[in-house]
């Protein structure tokens, strides 16, 4: 019979954190690297559902996660590489954060991950 460490933390945060580590498991787990400011633009996303590109931009410029809307612009453009959103529209395209992702972002949120952690067993 195996012998399993049970850790149990339990913390209470608010909705924002909540989203960044929704985001940042996702993104741990499929092996996406992303950096501390594209973690804070996704979580903006996913807070604000779909949006137009150019306001968003703009919205991130204004927040102080991106110095320009071009930088925004590129950032956007590297997350929908990795699938992490996806665009629509031709003439005003707007942005969303990837259903795939799963990212709850109303009412109260109970994150339960259950993750087991073994040794390789050679056999």
């Amino acid at each position: 019979m195996a012998l399993v460490t049970n850790v149990d933390l339990k913390l209470k945060i608010n909705l924002d954190t909540s989203i960044k580590y929704q985001i940042l498991t996702h993104c741990f787990f499929n092996n996406i690297l992303i950096s501390n400011s594209d973690l804070k633009f996704l979580t903006v996303l996913a807070e604000n559902s779909k949006i137009e590109i150019s306001k968003f931009c703009i919205l991130l410029t204004d927040k102080g996660i991106f110095k320009s809307p071009q930088s925004a612009r590129n950032a956007i453009s590297k997350a929908e590489r990795k699938n992490l959103l996806v665009k629509s529209g031709t003439n005003k395209k707007t942005i969303s954060i990837n259903k795939s992702l799963n990212v709850q972002t109303k009412g109260l949120v109970l994150l339960n991950y259950k993750i087991l952690g073994s040794e390789s067993q050679e056999t």
